[in-house]
């Protein structure tokens, strides 16, 4: 089974040097697809504030390029927002949730509507909470039983602060981007079986012990 892999860099917006290294200024950001070439490749168009050095605002936007430096990760500082799942003692579950702009991106540009989405290490389940609203089916797994029952969890209790539709307008700029972000999902019908293929979409996977 051959994969074409693609391998992306998420601009941090700080980083804190170890004891005898510099910090990682960068975060490697690696997804495949199978298949010796990708059957999907859709080019996205942004629109990022323009630079200190450009005058004139972008007409048609700018195509998105191996470097994404206009997503903030939510491991930086203190700056996460409410995106991040938290403990009942504020701390934050998971110290590398992934934010939904990085997954929006990653599936809107390597899938259309009615693919399937697998993700091995489902962690807070990011993926299948983007992969829902933009009508992909989602496949994950995780073997851990805490992350496990806040992934479910959030399935079950969507969030206003994990919808996609207000990154919308960042792509205004993409050529058929109705078609590739799909019809509307009612919110409110978000949790149905007709939106997801499998009743569960995250799977736990115990460790077994002799």
């Amino acid at each position: 089974m051959d994969f074409s892999k693609y391998d992306y860099l998420e601009k941090k917006s700080s980083a804190v040097p170890g004891t005898n290294k510099y910090g990682k200024h960068y975060q490697i950001i690696v997804f495949a697809t199978k298949g010796k070439r990708p059957k999907v490749f859709n080019k996205l168009r942004i629109d990022p504030p323009l630079l200190v050095t450009e005058k004139y605002k972008r007409e048609n936007g700018m195509y998105v390029t191996d470097v994404w430096d206009d997503i903030r990760e939510l491991t930086s500082g203190y700056f996460a927002g409410e995106e991040p799942l938290r403990l009942p003692d504020g701390e934050r579950l998971h110290k590398q949730q992934s934010p939904i702009q990085l997954l929006l991106r990653i599936i809107l540009s390597s899938s259309k509507p009615g693919d399937f989405i697998f993700d091995p290490f489902a962690g807070t389940g990011t993926t299948n909470i983007v992969s829902r609203q933009l009508r992909r089916n989602s496949i994950s797994v995780e073997k851990d039983e805490l992350y496990y029952n806040y992934c479910m969890q959030r399935l079950m209790e969507f969030r206003d602060v994990d919808r996609i539709d207000r990154f919308k307008m960042d792509y205004k700029y993409t050529k058929e981007l109705d078609k590739i972000w799909g019809s509307p999902v009612n919110i409110k019908g978000f949790n149905l079986p007709k939106y997801t293929l499998f009743e569960k979409n995250i799977y736990y996977r115990k460790k077994h012990t002799k």
